[in-house]
C-alpha cells in the first residue's frame, strides 16, 4: 500500500506513537526507575554494609553514605557499582539493537510487514516495563539478575520499535515538511510523557501509590496510545513472493543499502557526524539521574535526603524540550540543519563542562534548563536532516536501520565508556565530562559534510 504524503489523518496516527512510547523514555529510563533503583540498590548495600559491621538496620540510614561513597551491587559474582552495572546492562541492549535491527528491517522491507515489527516491539517494551513491578522482590531474593533482565528487554523492545516508527517519516511527510513533523513528534512525546509523570508523582505524593505502579502504568499507556497509530498506519509497501530463505533476502536488501551509501559522500559523512555527538546525547540523557543523585548535594529533612527537585528539574527539561524541539526547527529553517545542529552541540558542551563544577540543586536546575533546550532540537533535527538525505526509496525500515545502528553502538561506545570512567577514576563527575570528547569530534566531522549532491536539499545548509 503507497502513503499518500502529507495525509494529515495518517501523520496524526504517525505521532502518536510518540506520545505512547515516550512515557518509557522518561519514566523508565530518567525519572523514576533510576531514582527507585539507585534507591533500592542503596538499602540493600547499607542493609548488607551494617550487617557485616554487627550493627541494626536503623543505625545507617541513606543520608550516612559519604559524599563520592559508590553503592556497590553483586551481579554474576562481580562487585560493581549500581550506576556502572546501569551502565554496562544498556550497554548489552543497544549492541543486540544494534546488530539485530538491521536484519530485521531488511526483512520487513522485503515483506512488506514492518508495521507488525513496529506492534512486537512496542509489546516486548511494554511488558517488560510492567514486569519491573517485581524488581525489588528479585534483588531481595537475590536474582538481581533477573530483574535486570526485565530492564533489558524493556531497552531492546523501545529502542527496536523506534527503526520502523522512524522508516515511516520519509514515507509520510513531504520533505518541506520533515523538520516540522519530526519536531512535532518529539513535542508529542515530551508532552504525554510529562503528563503520566505529573500523573505518577501525584499518585505517590497523595495516595500512597507504591512507586512499582508507576511501571505498570507506563506498559498500559505505552500499549493503549499506540492502537491510535496501528488504526490509520498502515504497512506501506506491498509484500514480494515468498521465496526459499527469504530470511537471508534481508542481508541481500542490506548489502544494496550499504552500497548506496558507499556512493553518497554526504550521507556516509553525516552518519559518521552523527555516531559521535549523538553518543555525546544519549550518555548525557541516560546517566544524568545518577549524576545528580551522587553528586549534587540535596538537602536533608528529618535526617533523609530530600531529591525530590531532581524530579523537577527532569519535569523542567521535559518542558523546555517540547519548546526546544519547536524553536530548533524554526532556527533549522532560516540558517539550515547542520548549522543549528553545530550550535546545539556547542551548548552541550557547555553542558559537559558546567557538570564538572556544580554542586547545589540551583545550579542544577540552570544546566537542566539548558539541556531541555537542546535536548528536543538536537533530536529532531538529526532524525529529519538524516531522512532529507535519503533517496526515493521503498527500503526506508532498511536505511534507518543503518541510522538506528549508528545510534546504538554509538550508544553501547558511551555508555559503556562512562562506566569504564566511573570505575576508573572512582566518580561518577569526571565521566561525565569526559563525554565532551565525543561532542568535540562531532562538531569537527559535521562541518565536513560537503554541500554539493544537494538533489534539491539546499534547506539542509543553506
Amino acid at each position: 500500500m503507497t502513503i499518500q504524503k502529507g495525509d494529515k489523518k495518517v501523520i496524526r496516527g504517525w505521532v502518536m506513537y510518540d506520545w505512547a512510547n515516550s512515557v518509557y523514555n522518561l519514566v523508565i529510563s530518567s525519572a523514576i526507575f533510576p531514582i527507585f533503583y539507585d534507591t533500592v540498590t542503596t538499602k540493600q548495600y547499607l542493609s548488607e554494609k551494617a550487617e557485616n559491621a554487627g550493627k541494626a538496620w536503623a543505625d545507617l540510614d541513606p543520608s550516612q553514605l559519604a559524599k563520592g561513597e559508590e553503592v556497590m551491587v553483586d551481579f554474576f559474582g562481580m562487585h560493581i557499582p549500581n550506576s556502572a552495572l546501569m551502565s554496562f546492562v544498556l550497554s548489552a541492549s543497544f549492541l543486540l539493537v544494534s546488530f539485530s535491527s538491521p536484519l530485521l528491517s531488511g526483512v520487513a522491507d522485503y515483506r512488506g510487514n514492518k508495521k507488525r515489527f513496529l506492534q512486537f516491539f512496542c509489546y516486548l517494551g511494554a511488558i517488560s516495563c510492567m514486569s519491573l513491578y517485581f524488581f525489588t522482590d528479585l534483588m531481595r531474593s537475590g536474582w538481581m539478575e533477573i530483574g535486570m533482565l526485565s530492564l533489558f528487554f524493556a531497552s531492546i523492545g523501545f529502542w527496536n520499535s523506534l527503526v520502523f516508527y522512524n522508516s515511516y517519516l520519509p514515507e509520510i511527510a513531504p520533505k518541506k515538511d520533515l523538520d516540522k513533523i519530526s519536531a512535532r513528534g518529539f513535542t508529542m512525546g515530551y508532552l504525554g510523557s510529562m503528563i503520566l509523570l505529573i500523573i505518577c508523582l501525584v499518585l505517590i505524593k497523595t495516595q500512597d501509590f507504591p512507586v512499582q505502579y508507576c511501571f505498570l502504568l507506563v506498559g498500559l499507556w505505552w500499549v493503549g496510545f499506540s492502537q491510535f497509530t496501528y488504526r490509520v498506519l498502515p504497512n506501506t509497501s506491498s509484500p514480494r513472493v515468498l521465496e526459499k530463505g527469504y530470511i537471508w533476502k534481508g542481508f541481500k536488501e542490506l548489502r544494496t543499502v550499504f552500497g548506496e551509501f558507499r556512493k553518497t559522500k554526504r550521507l556516509k559523512r553525516y552518519l559518521t557526524s552523527f555516531f559521535f555527538f549523538n553518543t555525546g546525547v544519549q550518555t548525557v540523557m541516560l546517566m544524568a539521574t545518577f549524576f545528580a543523585k551522587k553528586e549534587i548535594s540535596w538537602p536533608v529533612v528529618d535526617g533523609k535526603v530530600d531529591d525530590s527537585g531532581l524530579i523537577i528539574a527532569i519535569l523542567l527539561i521535559q518542558l523546555l524540550g517540547a519548546a526546544g524541539a519547536f524553536v530548533m526547527s524554526r532556527l533549522s529553517g532560516k540558517i539550515g540543519n547542520i548549522k543549528t545542529l553545530g550550535i546545539s552541540i556547542v551548548i552541550w558542551l557547555g553542558v559537559c563542562a558546567a557538570a564538572f563544577v556544580i554542586e547545589t540543586p540551583v545550579q542544577f536546575y540552570g544546566l537542566a534548563c539548558a539541556v531541555g533546550i537542546v535536548m528536543g532540537g538536537v533530536q529532531a533535527l538529526a532524525r529529519s536532516t538524516y531522512s532529507k538525505y535519503l533517496p526515493e526509496t521503498e527500503d526506508n525500515a532498511s536505511y534507518f536501520s543503518f541510522y538506528d545502528a549508528t545510534e546504538k553502538i554509538g550508544i553501547v561506545t558511551g555508555t559503556l565508556f562512562f562506566g569504564l570512567m566511573e570505575i576508573g577514576f572512582e566518580s561518577i563527575r569526571y565521566s561525565v565530562v569526559s563525554v565532551a570528547f565525543f561532542f568535540i569530534i562531532g562538531l569537527l566531522l559535521l562541518f565536513r559534510i560537503p554541500k554539493e549532491e544537494r538533489s534539491g536539499l539546499d534547506a539542509v545548509y543553506d
